[in-house]
């Protein structure tokens, strides 16, 4: 044991253990796109965009602030999805305060899809209506 961290034992760095935390990330994405539908439009939109870009010769900016975006999406689909399966964990009977995080967390998803919607068309729209 090397220190403490909030009274818990930590351990001194091991390539074995980063390895391990790498196949329990690994396997807490492929749960995510296996039980979360909503990612695959999430995805069938990314590879639209990915298209587009291509197709419109996006500079370097445009390209990082759409993967920007883009990312911002899958992630915060992706602590919603955790989110409510923890809440749906701990709190398997209706409660509003439960309601009230779940609606919280995917109104957390509505607004980086909006945003990035956003910035999508402020990047394309030059590219397709201003030529």
């Amino acid at each position: 044991m090397v220190g403490t961290w909030y009274n818990y034992p930590v351990e001194g760095f091991s390539i074995k253990k980063r390895a391990k935390s790498f196949i329990h990330a690994s396997r807490g994405i492929w749960i995510f796109f296996k039980n979360t539908h909503n990612a695959w439009l999430h995805v069938v939109a990314f590879i639209a965009v990915i298209a587009l870009g291509f197709y419109l010769g996006l500079s370097r900016m445009e390209w990082i602030t759409l993967l920007i975006v883009c990312s911002l999406v899958f992630v915060s689909e992706a602590f919603n999805s955790a989110i409510e399966v923890d809440i749906d964990l701990t709190s398997p009977e209706y409660h509003p305060f439960a309601r009230d995080t779940k609606d919280i967390a995917a109104g957390a998803v509505l607004l980086s899809a909006v945003f990035a919607i956003v910035v999508g068309v402020l990047i394309f729209y030059p590219h397709i209506f201003l030529r």
